[in-house]
Order: C-alpha cells, then structure tokens, then sequence
C-alpha cells in the first residue's frame, strides 16, 4: 500500500507540471546483469559540491572510491540534483572505463527495479526521506551520518527498515573498526575499572562561511526544488549552496551532527547504551565568527548515561595553525577517550591506547586497515548482509543510528532553546556535574585564547530535555517547545511518512 501510495503522489506531481527529469543511461546492455544474489548494483544518491570553499564536500564521490574495493557490489548508477556534479561523476567514471546511468531526480532511481540497493550521501535534510523511499520501494540503504535530520524523522526510517523487511546500514564507519571491538572487549573484563565518564572529542578547526548581505543567486545547473525537497523553499541566504548547508538549521545539524554521531556513537557502544539518554543539555555558542552560520561552532554537551555520562565536546576555532591548535584533552584533538577509575582509554579506529591512573601506556590495539580500507570493510559489511538478508549481521544497523543521532538532536534542541548566561550563571547550572564542570573551564580557557571572553560574549546555556525512549518524544518541562523542534512541516510531496 506504501510503494502504491508513494506512486500515485508521484503522478499527481507529474501532472502538475513537475519536472522529473529522466536518467541518461550511459549502460547499454550492461542492463541487464545479475541480481543481490551475486553482485549488489548500487546507485548513489547525491554526490556532493566540486570545488567548494574550504576543499571539503564530495562525500558521494568518496563513496564511489571505496566502493571500488568492495566485493561483490557494483556503482550501477549515480544521482545529483545539480546537472553540474552529475555530469562531473559520469565523466570521473567513465574515464575509469565504469559505465553508469545518471539520474537528477531520486524517484527515478527508486522506480527502477534494476537497481537493488542505494547510497543516500545527500543534505541532512534529505536522509530520512530518500531512505523511507527507497525502503518502500524494495531497495536496501546505506546512508551516511548523522542517520536523521531529527529524531521523529530517525523514528519513521527504523520503522521503515522493519516494515519492509531491507538492510538499513548508517555510515559510521568506526563500528566496523577492529581495534575498538578488541579494546571495549578489554576494557568490558573490568581490567581498569568501571567507567566513570566517556568523552567524545571534536576539535576541528573551520572558517566561518562568510556574510552574503543579500539573496545570492541559485547556481543555474541546480534544480532548486528538488534540492530543497522536505525543507522549506527559500531564498538562498549564503554564499556557497553545497557543503555549508551544515551551519544552518533548516538542512544541516552542526558540527555536533557532523561529525559527532562518529564520536559519540563510539562513546555510546563503549558504554552499552542501547538508546538516547534519559536527558540532555547543551553550552556552547557561535563564536568569533562574522557569517551567515546558525549552527554552535564551540559546544559541550552532556548526555546524561547511567551509570556513566557521555560527554561531548565541539571545537571549531583555532588559536595558530598547529595541528593542535583547537587543544588538546589527553592528548587527544579528536576521538574518544573512555575514563575509569583504574585508569583510561583513548584512541579512534585505527589506535587505542589504554592507561593506569598514573598515565602509564599499559595496552595498545590496532587496526592494519587505513581510514579508506575501514570505509571498504564498512561498505562491504553492509553489502553481505544485503546478500545474505540478515540484517543482525550489519556493523551499524538503522536502530544504532537512530540512537546515536538522536543524541545529537537532543543537545541541539538543548541549544536552540537555551538563553545566554555569564560564566558564573553558567557554573552554578553544571555544579553538581563535575565532569561538565571541568569540560566548560578548560572550555573557557580554549575561548580565551581565541580571543573570546563569556563575560561580554556570552555563551547559550540550554535546559535539561527530557527524552521517553519508548514513546518517542520529549516529556516534562520544555516538552511542548521540544517536541516541535523534532518534526517538521513538509513541502508536498516531499512528505516523510508517519510509519509509527
């Protein structure tokens, strides 16, 4: 009744006079081929910018990349909104002798029964409803972090995973990471103790994006319409379309959800938490930066975990150019690092070191595999288990992405509702939790540096939000103001369906 459903809206809009524009096959008879059974024929679905500011973006075609090493999967087709990149991918792999169809419009790929799975590396805003879709219409998802644009949206995506039976796999790579399964194995036989707080560091210098002062133009090769799809239709207020959809709410999550649904997901499976936290609190603000950003640039957040806290920690300014130059906790610029109270634990995919209380190295683990081989095994994890249909086999199945992006959804609501308090406002609110005491004074030193004093720049204090895990939604205070920042109103028919 879904995929009927999906259909008929899809009719309706043609008939309106929406434009879905037709793939450019550039296949053959490649067509025709084997099925899941032998080689997966995947399409990916959204590319991303060529030449952004900054040199970051492309994350589609990152894909493309490691999908080449995988076994038994093959990149049939390629879909980008902006005819630019689409044309850009087509010629990338056609000069590597890889013929694929080319689509503008994802309907068109999920309408196609020769495609058996997709890649969904698109906007934020996008996740949720490219993969309801695709689910709906028979085919198996990977798609890339943060799992959600929000957590209603998380919500309608497991749902769909179970409804119609697909292999839903997010892109957190770091769960198929041999070198973390070894060390929570470790650190699990109680070696040094219980954990007493897990930290989740991001510190990644950035630049702001700039003031564009008026509407910019859309760029001529992007239809704007479906590039938008579930967001709202407005005016483009920034100067660059592609990648720096991040720092403003209506598409992006901030660097929390960025890169934190990495960070904090590890955090979150070195503690066994198989759900958001009860509750959630945000400090942070976007500091220092002159630009059209909304998102936090500098944040903590504290999910509060029993019996242990995660804590998790945003950084985008810079005091030098040094490697380390946004600090450094433990040693670490990045990563997770897993106290305890015989000692602690730090590290990433590739490497974890485990420490005694008086800081000796006691333990190493280590994966061989290199950042683009860990992507590989990711992809190739999911690709199996497309194949064997069992979806227990998956490394980061759809409910571990819901779970981890949830969390960052919730600091995010903590923030957008919170006000701007002084230093001393700020502590008494965190007094009685000393790891988020400590966080916010090395905090402030971080920001000092940077030019930055809370005194006259005041930072965003959020409230404590309230999570029922069971029915899906805010409780308590700010529950009203919560729960409306976690569903959106949708443009026809870029509409998420209600699947809970």
């Amino acid at each position: 009744m879904m995929r009927r459903s999906r259909r008929e809206v899809l009719r309706n809009a043609a008939v309106a006079g929406l434009a879905l524009a037709t793939p450019r096959w550039a296949m053959g008879a490649d067509r025709a081929g084997a099925g899941p059974n032998d080689e997966v024929r995947l399409a990916i679905i959204g590319l991303g910018g060529i030449g952004t500011v900054g040199g970051v973006g492309g994350r589609g075609r990152q894909l493309i990349d490691a999908l080449r090493k995988a076994p038994g999967v093959r990149v049939a087709a390629i879909c980008d909104v902006d005819k630019e990149i689409l044309d850009h991918g087509v010629k990338l792999l056609e000069g590597r002798g890889q013929r694929v169809a080319a689509f503008a419009d994802l309907r068109k790929v999920l309408d196609d029964k020769w495609i058996d799975a997709v890649a969904v590396a698109t906007p934020n805003h996008w996740h949720a409803l490219a993969t309801v879709w695709a689910c709906q219409a028979g085919k198996d998802v990977y798609v890339e972090k943060p799992f959600s644009y929000n957590i209603w949206e998380g919500a309608q995506m497991v749902a769909a995973a179970r409804k119609f039976g697909r292999m839903v796999q997010v892109g957190t790579q770091r769960r198929s990471s041999v070198a973390l399964r070894r060390a929570f194995e470790y650190l699990r036989g109680g070696e040094i103790g219980p954990i007493r707080c897990a930290r989740a560091i991001i510190y990644r210098p950035r630049q702001g994006i700039g003031k564009a002062g008026r509407e910019m133009p859309v760029p001529a090769t992007v239809d704007y319409d479906l590039w938008c799809g579930p967001a709202p239709k407005t005016p483009l207020l920034r100067k660059q379309l592609h990648y720096d959809w991040h720092w403003v709410w209506p598409t992006g999550n901030g660097e929390i959800g960025n890169n934190g649904p990495h960070t904090i997901d590890v955090c979150r499976w070195a503690l066994g938490q198989d759900r958001p936290p009860p509750r959630a609190m945000s400090i942070g603000g976007r500091f220092r930066f002159d630009d059209d950003g909304e998102t936090p640039n500098t944040q903590i957040a504290l999910f509060d975990y029993q019996p242990a806290p995660l804590i998790c920690e945003v950084r985008n300014l810079s005091s030098g150019k040094e490697a380390d130059a946004a600090g450094r906790y433990r040693g670490a610029d990045r990563g997770v690092i897993i106290e305890c109270e015989g000692g602690w634990l730090a590290g990433d995919a590739s490497r974890v070191e485990v420490f005694d209380s008086s800081g000796k190295k006691i333990k190493e683990f280590r994966d061989d595999q290199g950042n683009a081989d860990l992507e590989t095994a990711h992809l190739a994890n999911f690709v199996a288990a497309v194949k064997s249909r069992k979806a227990a086999a998956l490394n980061a199945e759809a409910a571990e992405g819901h779970f981890s992006a949830a969390c960052c959804h919730m600091a995010n609501v903590s923030h957008r509702l919170g006000k701007r308090a002084a230093p001393e406002a700020i502590r008494d609110v965190i007094r009685s939790q000393p790891e988020m005491a400590e966080a916010f004074e090395r905090c402030q030193e971080h920001l000092r540096a940077n030019g930055v004093d809370l005194r006259a720049d005041q930072a965003v204090v959020g409230p404590w939000v309230t999570f029922d895990h069971v029915q899906g939604r805010f409780v308590g205070p700010f529950a009203e103001a919560a729960n409306a920042l976690s569903r959106r109103d949708y443009r026809k028919p870029f509409v998420v369906p209600t699947l809970t």
